[in-house]
């Protein structure tokens, strides 16, 4: 078994990931502090915003790849709409950025308004990966619409692996030059460098070990997740023959565990596009427990190269594609 350095080359960069977790750390105090206060963060002003018909492929299609996009499609004439929309607004900043809210005027946006087959308005969908999902119609009580969009931020999650809405670009920088002052060592500094040596050195058992040690404290350690994912794909090829599993793949292109165990190897050999294609597909063909299974491998493929990666952003567009 090669060490990390080698078998993973080109696929992630671990030394990179610690300075990118502690700006989401710094995110996610905001977005507690947010919720504390009832105020938006400091990126709240990118929680909402309008949409036309010119920025809706870069302000909802894109982004909803990043962050459940919520549309209120209204107009100015509209009563019911005066009434919901700044509740929404309000949510949006609770919410702290686990969605984010289009206003689309209608009577500006006549195509957007009848692509979306609106009946009437006010009218709320969501966009999660690309794809469109109505959520409700008129107005609703705010424990209803706080039910809705509790709903539509664990779907977001557990089918596409999507959480929370990026910084704005002053806070990013904000994060980037914190991230470059030396910090004063976290609690589990010494515990991840281990885990970060065993994987190095080729001990997988010891490393999935030391980042579930970690993960057992603090389950949304960043660098702990990640690591852990690279660990567990590492063990799961490391006794594989290559030939034989792409042979056996390619012969029962309906076995979804032969498809998954081939996706493994096109990841680890660098093959990203390969590896989220071939279970997109699975995922498409198959159904039940086989399907469950592509779809949380695929989730962990996502975990190995991080979000932020325009293959994944692919790759999550295509799977919202077949299992809507």
């Amino acid at each position: 078994m090669q060490p990390r350095n080698m078998s993973m080359s080109g696929v992630v960069d671990l030394a990179a990931v610690k300075s990118a977790g502690e700006a989401k750390q710094k995110a996610e105090q905001a977005r507690a502090e947010a919720a504390r206060t009832g105020r938006a963060p400091a990126s709240g002003a990118r929680l909402v915003f309008d949409v036309d018909e010119a920025g809706f492929q870069q302000d909802v299609l894109q982004r909803s790849t990043e962050v459940p996009v919520v549309i209120d499609f209204w107009a100015e004439w509209c009563e019911p709409c005066k009434q919901l929309g700044p509740l929404l607004e309000r949510l949006a900043g609770e919410y702290a950025g686990k969605f984010v809210l289009a206003k689309i005027d209608v009577d500006a946006n006549q195509m957007l308004f009848q692509q979306f087959g609106v009946q009437g308005i006010p009218a709320v969908f969501a966009v999660v990966a690309g794809q469109p999902i109505p959520l409700f119609q008129g107005a609703a009580p705010e424990s209803q619409i706080r039910q809705v969009l509790d709903q539509l931020v664990q779907a977001a999650e557990q089918q596409f692996g999507i959480v929370g809405a990026p910084l704005d670009p002053q806070a990013a920088g904000e994060a980037e030059q914190e991230a470059e002052a030396p910090a004063p060592a976290g609690p589990y500094d010494a515990l991840l460098e281990a885990a970060n040596q065993a994987l190095d050195s080729g001990d997988l058992g010891g490393a999935v070990q030391a980042y579930k040690n970690v993960l057992n404290d603090d389950p949304a350690n960043p660098e702990a997740r990640l690591g852990l994912a690279q660990a567990e794909l590492l063990r799961r090829v490391q006794d594989l023959d290559p030939q034989a599993v792409r042979k056996e793949a390619a012969e029962n292109p309906g076995d979804v565990p032969a498809q998954i165990r081939a996706a493994d190897l096109d990841l680890v050999g660098g093959h990203v596009e390969d590896a989220f294609g071939r279970l997109v597909d699975a995922v498409k063909r198959s159904a039940g427990d086989d399907r469950e299974a592509a779809r949380v491998r695929l989730l962990e493929l996502f975990e190995v190269i991080g979000a932020e990666d325009p293959r994944v952003t692919a790759a999550r567009t295509a799977l919202a594609r077949v299992l809507f």
